[in-house]
């Protein structure tokens, strides 16, 4: 006789083919409107906007406009500048937190999430309070001939501010899921802390590593408060792609300011498709392997 089932025995999972058809369609097509009217419609507007009179004005608004070159080049500039510097911030803090514990750990994390939790417009007037000519560092840097403030240096650092948390926040949990097992091992065989780090630490973190560039790299480039407050606005100088969009909106050029627009669209087209591609990439990784166990003899 076979034994009855427990009623204790706990429940299976629900499928979503169990629900009624009306609720599985209804939330189906309530998130696709959603994803339409806020995300594909917009999309769609900016480039039928930027093409409305031609490829050739299209191509006039980019090219031609020396104030909207040097605004792409500049964004070019400082967004990878911001990714190295937080690549070797985000790696020293994850390796930090994940591998030692030591007395202000909790306010090491704090800190690391406070970019998340400050207004990018007060991140840029912290550092005008610090390095503009009134600041405390203003004076200094002044008398000897070093611009922050109003210039290319100043870009920098409040975009390094603002995209400070994405590879850290990415490496931490994978650092601290991967354990020091292996790192361990490879010491005791003799390897060099270099060594250890390029061929056991590095492999092992590499997917969550290029995650939180393509993160990073995504806020540098999309910047606007922060880079707004210590840039001065300033068109050929200091302008990068999203405040030379807002200038030629403030213009009446809707044309220019939707063309400059498509461009930041295509570059955050790129991240995502560099995003999803990465994720499945992992995910294939991840994936276990079936092995048919092998019957006894």
């Amino acid at each position: 006789m076979r034994p009855e089932k427990s009623s204790l025995a706990p429940n299976r999972p629900r499928h979503a083919e169990q629900d009624p058809w009306p609720v599985r369609w209804g939330l189906t097509l309530a998130a696709l409107a959603a994803v339409g009217v806020l995300i594909v419609i917009p999309l769609v507007h900016v480039f039928c906007q930027a093409l409305a009179e031609g490829l050739g004005a299209y191509w006039r608004n980019l090219a031609g406009d020396a104030d909207t070159r040097q605004a792409i080049l500049l964004t070019l500039t400082i967004a990878p500048i911001a990714v190295l510097a937080n690549v070797v911030f985000g790696v020293a803090a994850a390796w930090t937190v994940s591998r030692f514990r030591f007395p202000g750990r909790a306010l090491l994390l704090a800190l690391l999430d406070l970019p998340f939790s400050v207004s990018p417009v007060v991140v840029g007037l912290l550092f005008v309070l610090i390095f503009g000519l009134q600041g405390y560092l203003g004076p200094w840097l002044r008398s000897h001939g070093i611009n922050i403030i109003f210039a290319t240096p100043g870009l920098i650092l409040a975009t390094i501010f603002v995209t400070v948390p994405f590879v850290a926040r990415e490496l931490i949990p994978v650092m601290e899921a991967t354990g020091t097992e292996e790192e361990l091992a490879a010491l005791s065989l003799g390897a060099s802390g270099w060594q250890m780090f390029w061929r056991i630490t590095l492999p092992n973190v590499k997917w969550g590593l290029l995650y939180g560039i393509i993160l990073c790299n995504a806020r540098a480039m999309g910047e606007f408060g922060a880079v707004y407050v210590v840039s001065g606005h300033i068109a050929g100088q200091t302008d990068t792609i999203p405040l030379r969009v807002e200038r030629l909106f403030q213009e009446y050029n809707l044309t220019g300011s939707f063309a400059v627009a498509s461009v930041l669209t295509l570059l955050a087209a790129v991240t995502v498709l560099a995003k999803a591609a990465l994720q499945r990439r992992v995910a294939q990784e991840q994936e276990p392997t079936n092995v048919e166990p092998t019957e006894g003899a």
